[in-house]
């Protein structure tokens, strides 16, 4: 039974990946080429994300600085700290505005905010990305499909990749999937096509 159990999230990850292949190859399409502007125009990514997010967001920093699957020179990134360290000396909370500060301290017009959510309606994510826009930043959002009030604070100019399907675990494998799309596709307008092995 437990084999069954196990065969089944291979299953339902498969069929979630097909049918996000479909319905989001072009908001993918859309962020590469924001995320291509904003790199060699000399700018940075700021990434941040709620919850297990925030470790994806740490492996796309990571990603773009030291490299995907080839050599490249390295990609200025950063992940925001989800530290608990950021309630501080303040005496506020982390979810009243620790990305928030973070943007605005670290952001400057021309860079890009990926933001990395399961549930769109995380305040800490939602007031990151009312800062970018302050800075006048562009933002990616990598979300469910109920992106909930995400979908309010995007700009038109903004791109948000809603994963079509409500589970977590689900969302999150697609989330790191969009992300090795997003490295793949920014070293290849970099660096040219190379083969996929």
């Amino acid at each position: 039974m437990l084999e069954q159990r196990i065969q089944q999230h291979f299953i339902d990850s498969a069929d979630v990946k097909y049918q996000a292949a479909q319905a989001l190859s072009d908001p993918i399409d859309s962020a590469v080429q924001s995320l291509l502007a904003c790199v060699t125009n000399g700018s940075k990514v700021l990434a941040c994300g709620a919850g297990l997010s925030s470790a994806q967001a740490l492996q796309f920093a990571m990603m773009c600085v030291a490299g995907f699957e080839r050599e490249r020179p390295e990609l200025a990134a950063i992940a925001l700290s989800a530290d608990a360290g950021w309630s501080g000396s303040l005496g506020q909370s982390f979810e009243v505005g620790a990305f928030a500060r973070q943007v605005r301290a670290l952001g400057a017009a021309g860079d890009v905010l990926l933001v990395l959510c399961v549930n769109g309606d995380e305040p800490a994510l939602l007031e990151a990305v009312l800062a970018a826009h302050e800075r006048d930043m562009s933002v990616i959002a990598l979300c469910a499909r109920d992106s909930g009030a995400m979908g309010g604070v995007m700009r038109e100019t903004d791109v948000q990749i809603c994963v079509p399907h409500e589970r977590a675990a689900r969302v999150r494998e697609v989330h790191l999937l969009i992300l090795h799309c997003l490295c793949d596709g920014v070293d290849t307008q970099l660096l040219g096509e190379q083969e996929m092995l």
